[in-house]
């Protein structure tokens, strides 16, 4: 049978996938009873363990939202009350913007850039390294799209001035800080074409930036004065947020199309109110968390500064650091040697990133100990 072959396949390549049997406690996960620090956590400012935050907001919390269905879409009857005032509160965060709120940032991305997609005389131009979800959008919508080379301004800039005026629309695609490689689009560059061309329009998925960027942790566009510029502004809460969920901010006439139009958002039922409350106690905590965002950066460099004097090949310019391995086979081998000395992290494998660039990927969060990198630095 075919799905077995396949599976067969996946196993000889080493890139099966199964789930881990996991027990999870703060900072560490428990495998085999084996007590493991979590290095592939991308809850970036450990909120989503944080048992006093979680007391004060079941303390406050109206019982209203106390709700763990929404029982039916937005559309219907499951629009609670939580989901408008989540909704103002980020459009307060930004000036001239809408929010609109999604069940994911996968259904977001398929959702919103299908339902783009539709519009009459439309390119997509997206980085190369751009989240599955942003691809899987644009293969559902079936319009044409092209890549440029990752952060590579000048190819983006030649592909714009080749197309831009057989389009009515070019919207350019990237991510803030990439999930993957760790490094940051180069959104000024970007704002500057836009300014270039005509009808340009820029999408900017924010997914590992929102909460952990910035002097008020509301991400990289914002932290750099040009998020008036991006027309579609996409936080996700699942990291530094510590919740799910997400949210697209953008014109009120997109904010309209998209409730009309994208079915990820009409055919889903809404996240349970309980979790859009958290969302909201969070963002409000979040702004005044300066103290977390300055210790993650502060691992985040004397951890790239060890590894590269110990002469690691490392990608990553944040607090996201990626240890290449070169092949899935030596990947796993390096996951299963750190396990040993008390470190869980997964190995990142082709096709998930490029052949030849499989590699373990180090999430850090803020309530991480310089002592314990250096236990990671000794094994590596």
């Amino acid at each position: 049978m075919q799905i077995t072959q396949i599976l067969k396949d996946l196993e000889n390549n080493n890139n099966l996938r199964t789930f881990k049997k996991l027990k999870h406690d703060g900072l560490y996960v428990y495998k085999d009873n084996k007590r493991l620090l979590n290095l592939s956590s991308n809850d970036y400012l450990n909120l989503s363990t944080n048992n006093l935050l979680k007391e004060e907001f079941l303390d406050i919390i109206d019982k209203e939202y106390l709700l763990f269905s929404s029982a039916s879409s937005r559309s219907l009857s499951g629009n609670f009350g939580i989901y408008n005032k989540l909704e103002s509160y980020i459009e307060s965060l930004f000036d001239n913007k809408q929010a609109l709120l999604f069940n994911s940032g996968y259904h977001l991305n398929i959702s919103c850039i299908q339902a783009l997609s539709s519009l009459d005389s439309i390119l997509f131009i997206v980085d190369k390294l751009v989240h599955a979800s942003i691809i899987d959008g644009l293969r559902l919508g079936g319009k044409r799209f092209l890549r440029y080379k990752h952060n590579c301004i000048q190819h983006l800039k030649e592909l714009l001035e080749k197309h831009y005026n057989n389009y009515e629309n070019i919207i350019i695609i990237t991510e803030g800080l990439f999930s993957m490689d760790g490094d940051y689009a180069k959104i000024q560059e970007i704002c500057n074409l836009k300014n270039q061309y005509k009808n340009i329009l820029i999408y900017l998925d924010e997914a590992h930036s929102i909460g952990a960027f910035g002097d008020k942790g509301l991400g990289l566009a914002n932290t750099l004065k040009c998020d008036k510029d991006i027309d579609f502004l996409i936080f996700t809460f699942g990291k530094a947020i510590g919740s799910v969920g997400a949210s697209i901010l953008c014109k009120a006439e997109y904010k309209n199309f998209f409730i009309n139009k994208a079915r990820g958002l009409i055919y889903s039922t809404a996240l349970p109110p309980i979790n859009i409350a958290w969302s909201l106690f969070v963002f409000n905590k979040i702004i005044n968390m300066q103290d977390k965002r300055e210790k993650l950066f502060k691992l985040s460099y004397f951890l790239r500064d060890k590894l590269q004097n110990i002469g690691k090949d490392i990608l990553g310019e944040s607090y996201i650091i990626s240890i290449l391995a070169y092949s899935n086979e030596n990947a796993i081998l390096l996951m299963d040697k750190l396990e040993q000395h008390g470190f869980f992290a997964p190995a990142i494998k082709s096709p998930s990133v490029a052949k030849n660039t499989e590699r373990i990927r180090i999430s850090l969060t803020s309530d991480m100990q310089e002592d314990m990198l250096y236990k990671l630095v000794e094994i590596l």
